[in-house]
């Protein structure tokens, strides 16, 4: 079994997530620059886990993601199933057909079917808020929220310049110069 970049970057980026879920909605292109994914790949992995929903998106200013269900209650398997990771270490995609279609299973079909058995108990005994508690555990440092600030109420007056003539005899005066 080969974790690809899907799963790794979708279980990394629930981390960011997690960390800060007291912080209000998580905008991507912040995931993005803090771990250094390409914000375009986490629309696409983000639409997956909405879509399945670990996540849940606020549309606006001060929008973002936040975790669709509390992070205990999300396991590492979850995510990577949401994201179309297959978890599967068998040459036949569990098809059972190792050999060509009509040879049947390989000598050692048991053995990785009995290790996709074990890898997804193991993911799926790792929750969301462990990985968070691991990292709080090692010192992760997470940044305030930056501070929102408010619209003012009352209006900026700036000078109007008029560079413009505002009439015809005034345009006709400009050229007359």
């Amino acid at each position: 079994m080969r974790l690809t970049t899907k799963g790794r970057f979708a279980v990394t980026a629930m981390i960011d997530l997690a960390l800060r879920e007291n912080s209000g909605p998580v905008a991507l292109a912040a995931i993005s620059q803090r771990q250094q994914i390409s914000l375009s790949y986490l629309e696409q992995l983000f639409g997956k886990l909405r879509r399945h929903e670990l996540v849940e998106s606020t549309r606006g200013p001060g929008g973002g993601y936040s975790l669709g269900r509390k992070s205990e209650n999300i396991t590492v398997a979850d995510i990577i199933v949401a994201v179309d990771e297959p978890i599967d270490a068998t040459g036949c995609g569990g098809k059972e057909n190792c050999m060509g279609e009509d040879t049947g299973r390989c000598i050692t079909h048991e053995l990785w079917t009995s290790l996709n058995a074990k890898m997804i108990e193991y993911l799926d005994s790792v929750s969301l808020r462990k990985l968070v508690e691991d990292q709080l555990a090692k010192g992760v440092t997470i940044e305030e929220a930056p501070i929102k600030r408010a619209i003012s109420s009352t209006p900026v007056v700036k000078p109007i310049r008029i560079t413009a003539p505002n009439s015809v005899f005034a345009l006709g005066n400009a050229f007359n110069k």
